[in-house]
């Protein structure tokens, strides 16, 4: 519980990947992706119970072994293009108990670890916030993008008043990172997103814990960094 409130973490799992086929139940490090997140889930004080909303039962025999509690999501909730707050909504319609709080875990960000989340509730707390969604810094400043016409022109690719700074002497942007999504339940299903209109606060995370999985380029990494950081003593994030 967070301060006497009832919080629910939920793991979204599809079996289905195009890019990287069974990505949710490939092994890292000795485990299968998932498990990652729910040991993150399941060791912290602050989440009263941890679900896994699936269609595939690999995974989600493979969750129920790891710990945690799983919905069985139907196929029109299991389509590449389904958005998460109605997977959300259908989660908390079969448990039919009530929750304050829920945090959102994808199981492609391995490297968030238990410091992250609690981390992330304290930010909660301290701000007295509704929402807290992580973030970590831009590998690029968005200053140095544009889009390209057709002949491949740079002509005013760059603004004049930036053309001839170095990367170090543009300010510094942040991006979501995909790790840590927690919002009020109430004003989560009132305005069908996290990223409610205000109380909404970052937590920012370091990149290396941030690689979120999508290929099997960001598999690599995301392995390579397991393998190299101590996740005990890996940095912690930080609130504004």
């Amino acid at each position: 519980m967070l301060n006497g409130k009832k919080v629910l973490a939920l793991i979204p799992a599809r079996g289905g990947s195009k890019r990287l086929p069974r990505k949710n139940i490939l092994s890292i490090c000795g485990k299968p992706l998932i498990v990652w997140t729910i040991e993150a889930s399941l060791s912290c004080n602050y989440i009263d119970k941890t679900i896994v909303s699936t269609d595939d039962k690999e995974i989600k025999d493979i969750s129920l072994t790891s710990g945690a509690e799983v919905v069985d999501r139907p196929s029109d909730l299991s389509g590449d293009e389904v958005p998460t707050i109605p997977v959300v909504e259908h989660t908390l319609s079969i448990i039919k108990e009530n929750y304050t709080y829920l945090i959102l875990l994808q199981p492609t960000t391995p490297l968030r670890t238990k410091k992250h989340i609690d981390e992330a509730f304290h930010t909660l707390i301290r701000k007295n916030a509704d929402a807290i969604i992580s973030v970590c810094e831009s590998e690029h400043s968005p200053l140095w993008a544009n889009l390209l016409p057709v002949d491949g022109s740079l002509k005013n690719f760059r603004g004049e008043d930036i053309k001839d700074l170095r990367s170090q002497d543009l300010p510094k942007y942040h991006r979501t990172n995909g790790a840590i999504y927690i919002c009020e339940v109430s004003r989560l299903l009132e305005e069908w997103s996290f990223y409610i209109k205000d109380n909404i606060f970052s937590y920012i995370m370091d990149k290396e814990c941030s690689v979120d999985i999508d290929d099997q380029f960001d598999f690599l990494i995301a392995e390579t960094l397991m393998k190299n950081l101590d996740r005990n003593t890996n940095p912690i994030g930080k609130s504004n």
